[in-house]
């Protein structure tokens, strides 16, 4: 259901158009290496101590049933999730390719399992390739100071972050969904750095990738709820009745024994439109970063299905992973 703005009779904001730019506030670069296609920030680029890339979806070794204009077809994807539907085989030949195509072929690999957490880990060692799952890191943030190291997560639609301290030469990977956004973990990635390097956040540069954009995103009163709970300004990061949904007031089913409407008959709750990207900026910048030195992709993963995965758009997917490193 299309989500209206807060005011009554107020038409709801039309979709950006994405494709016709690839960053709203810098322009990233979508470079073509080993037949991928590798999203950068230009910020990070000039850095040359450091390796950073995002990974996109085409030019893989793994096969994704999708359908186009009706019909069923195998899509050869860049997937760097081990995923139900995809061999094992296939993900490490994908990500040994674009490892390579960052110019970290040879570093390595810190990874974690992901738990839409505010869990945050410095890496210096990486576990063995035999390593179990039990015993990999639970958590949503890596950093480090090490070189030859790569630190990378995992997203389908949640917030890729990367930050670098371009004074002490450390850098962080951040995944931030709802979750990990409502519960700071840029803020927090960026406090340990403080805590344990002596990183300044006025030398540090952020770098925000694809993620999903507040044009595709609606949440529940659920969530604005949470928002509004820990932050003074979430008002400003949602589009539609935030403040109704926020409070309650907004609810057709507060008392649902007075519809007389039989079970899976209620009227759907109102829904609100959440800007991740607007939010963690926020959050980077309150925690001292400079806003010059924040940069977003400008991407919206569930606009972009033929250049990124979205989870939410397409439930069977695959994932991207963003990656930086010292060298």
């Amino acid at each position: 259901m299309p989500t209206t703005a807060a005011k009554k009779g107020t038409a709801p904001r039309k979709r950006a158009d994405t494709r016709k730019q690839v960053s709203n506030d810098a322009q990233w670069s979508l470079r073509r290496e080993r037949g991928l296609q590798v999203l950068q920030a230009p910020a990070l680029v000039r850095l040359d101590w450091l390796v950073h890339g995002f990974s996109t979806r085409p030019g893989g070794a793994s096969k994704l049933k999708t359908l186009c204009d009706r019909r069923k077809k195998n899509e050869n994807v860049l997937n760097l999730g081990f995923t139900e539907w995809d061999k094992r085989k296939c993900v490490l030949e994908n990500r040994a390719k674009f490892f390579a195509a960052v110019g970290a072929g040879k570093m390595r690999a810190a990874t974690m399992q992901q738990i839409h957490s505010d869990i945050v880990h410095r890496v210096d060692a990486v576990a063995p390739e035999n390593a179990s799952r039990d015993a990999a890191l639970q958590g949503d943030a890596l950093f480090t100071r090490e070189g030859d190291m790569l630190l990378v997560v995992q997203t389908a639609d949640c917030i890729p972050i990367l930050l670098a301290d371009a004074k002490h030469r450390a850098v962080a990977a951040i995944h931030a969904g709802w979750r990990g956004t409502l519960r700071r973990i840029a803020e927090k990635t960026l406090g340990r750095m403080k805590m344990e390097f002596g990183t300044r956040p006025q030398d540090v540069l952020a770098a925000l990738g694809p993620g999903i954009g507040q044009c595709c995103y609606e949440v529940g009163p659920e969530v604005a709820k949470e928002f509004q709970a820990q932050f003074p300004n979430a008002r400003d990061w949602f589009e539609g009745p935030f403040d109704s949904l926020a409070s309650g007031e907004n609810d057709p089913n507060w008392l649902p024994w007075l519809t007389m409407m039989p079970p899976g008959h209620q009227a759907p709750p109102p829904r609100v439109r959440l800007d991740l990207i607007a939010a963690n900026r926020a959050i980077l910048s309150g925690a001292g970063i400079a806003s010059g030195n924040i940069f977003s992709s400008g991407l919206c993963t569930a606009c972009r299905p033929d250049l990124l995965f979205s989870y939410r758009r397409e439930r069977n997917t695959g994932r991207m992973m963003a990656a930086i490193g010292i060298k």
